[in-house]
């Protein structure tokens, strides 16, 4: 037997990310993706001007964190804070540790966890708590039962902080017809918000849930990013779009919703109109935070 390959098993059997995390391509894109919103929503920590709440000593953990492009950033700006990544793929661990051996980073630690399940971790062990864009692979009903975790996870007077995202509004019909067909196709997966499969509804039931949750002080705070044709963002949305648009196409023909040579007419006519000179394009994003309860 082959305990490590029984546990890649099971972790690809629990996965319901609804790309392919396993390809090498998706570890470029999230790396890309990282990097474009930790420039474009302001910085790591930009809800908390005047610093973030991070103790010298303190420790964050961040849920879902893919190849790590946030927490190994966080580690870089904060050595003398403690971070975790935690994430379902054995590979994407595997790269995350390897980037922050590179970098040289002794701060930052990454484990193998699945975050719709019980974490590894002590009561009380973080003072804050990140995620972002698990709208990937979360299920609605798993969201209140994460959220509990994560005040068991937090110090009292922690912060949780949870980054979310709609699909973006832009003036090409073909990227339109396909961010309809991938809300709908979440929503037929069973992984939307939306009371009618038009959108991913994630954004407005967040803020309700934290606070059910039992978090304090919950507040908002949006980014848009403008990636309209010659705007600084515009290249680097595009960039993650063309990798995107290739990898999300088995998840849509899992679901049914078109076919091989329809999605690929829609796909070339899409990459087309996102380089039209009259191309606009917002990518609107949630973050919401609040804190738990002194005890």
């Amino acid at each position: 037997m082959d305990p490590a390959g029984d546990s890649q098993e099971r972790a690809r059997n629990q996965n319901t990310y609804v790309l392919n995390s396993e390809d090498e391509a998706e570890l470029a894109r999230l790396m890309h993706q990282d990097q474009m919103l930790n420039r474009h929503m302001g910085g790591l920590l930009p809800e908390f001007p005047a610093g973030p709440p991070l103790p010298e000593g303190g420790r964050v953990l961040d849920l879902a964190c893919g190849p790590g492009g946030w927490a190994l950033e966080l580690a870089f700006a904060y050595p003398k804070v403690h971070v975790f990544g935690v994430d379902i793929s054995q590979s994407i661990i595997e790269y995350a540790r390897a980037q922050a051996w590179s970098r040289g980073l002794e701060n930052i630690h990454f484990q193998v966890m699945n975050v719709m399940q019980p974490l590894a971790f002590p009561d009380a062990s973080f003072d804050l708590v990140n995620g972002r864009l698990l709208l990937g692979f979360m299920l609605p009903e798993a969201w209140p039962k994460l959220l509990a975790e994560c005040r068991r996870l937090l110090k009292p007077g922690g912060v949780i902080r949870l980054t979310e995202a709609e699909l973006p509004l832009t003036t090409s019909p073909a990227l339109e017809r396909l961010h309809a067909l991938f809300a709908e196709a979440l929503k037929k997966a069973g992984q939307s918000f939306s009371a009618d499969g038009r959108h991913v509804g994630i954004t407005p039931v967040l803020p309700r849930l934290v606070r059910q949750a039992g978090f304090e002080e919950v507040k908002l705070r949006a980014s848009a990013v403008e990636w309209s044709v010659e705007t600084e963002a515009h290249y680097p949305v595009f960039k993650d779009y063309l990798m995107l648009l290739e990898l999300s196409q088995p998840f849509l023909l899992k679901m049914g919703l078109a076919d091989q040579e329809q999605l690929k007419r829609l796909v070339q006519q899409a990459v087309a109109e996102m380089q039209q000179e009259e191309f606009c394009a917002l990518y609107s994003l949630l973050t919401v935070w609040g804190y738990k309860p002194q005890e």
